[in-house]
């Protein structure tokens, strides 16, 4: 199958089970279809799905991915022993780890093709990981606390892991308890990749999107935090835009 075809079958198979959207047409243009499927995977509630599926999906993502281009760690220079400072895209990062700045109900961002880190992660690694994600919170009965983490595979992703953590949400002005959970994110990855035995830990910027962090503020905790407890892991600071770039980089090396 190409990868026109392998996106039609998925649409065509998330369709066929959503509500009215049996025999729905299929847009022709690639980047209507990539959206649709997209907001597809995106509202789709965490439940199984024919193996089938899986395999498409998994096939037509990393190759999706691929054409955006990974970049590998080993192919990075640390500013400072142990710590990376790389502008670009989380999801075609090869590392051991990537960390997702979830919500407290941790089944990832329902809102179809939003930006945020939650939605990119959840929709390149594919539909499995929601269901892992739900499956955890069924077994911990409860939300997810800030400061706090949890690891799944990565499935479609070409890391191996994601370790997923809640960040504060900022009401206001700035607390210390605020600065407190926002350093427990960090400590909590590393411990949780020490445990499982990760080298590597990539580490998105937490906390500063719609939970409204002050950047500048949050990189300071999140450099001071990984200095003290990184222990030997390799850890990437991966930042999205050049403003986020310059803050960590003055406060590297």
């Amino acid at each position: 199958m190409t990868q026109t075809e392998k996106r039609v079958f998925l649409i065509d198979r998330l369709l066929d089970e959503s509500p009215g959207g049996r025999g729905r047409a299929v847009p022709e243009d690639p980047a209507e279809q990539r959206k649709l499927l997209r907001a597809l995977m995106n509202v789709r509630p965490p439940r199984p799905i024919g193996e089938d599926f899986l395999a498409v999906q998994d096939e037509y993502l990393r190759e999706e991915t691929a054409a955006k281009g990974i970049t590998d760690i080993k192919d990075l220079t640390p500013l400072e022993p142990g710590i990376y400072l790389w502008q670009g895209d989380i999801t075609a990062l090869r590392c051991d780890a990537i960390v997702n700045a979830a919500n407290s109900g941790m089944t990832g961002c329902y809102v179809p093709g939003h930006n945020c880190i939650d939605n990119c992660i959840h929709t390149f690694a594919g539909i499995r990981l929601r269901l892992e994600c739900a499956e955890l919170m069924q077994t911990q009965g409860h939300e997810e606390p800030a400061g706090a983490a949890k690891l799944t595979p990565a499935y479609a992703l070409p890391c191996k892991y994601v370790l997923h953590t809640v960040g504060p949400i900022v009401e206001g002005a700035v607390t210390e308890r605020d600065e407190e959970l926002l350093a427990g994110c960090y400590r909590s990855c590393l411990d949780l990749a020490a445990e499982n035995g990760l080298p590597s830990v990539a580490f998105c910027c937490i906390s500063t999107g719609v939970f409204r962090f002050p950047k500048a503020r949050a990189a300071r905790i999140a450099v001071e935090t990984v200095r003290r407890y990184r222990g030997d892991r390799e850890v990437i600071f991966v930042v999205h835009s050049r403003e986020n770039y310059d803050i960590y980089r003055a406060l590297l090396g």
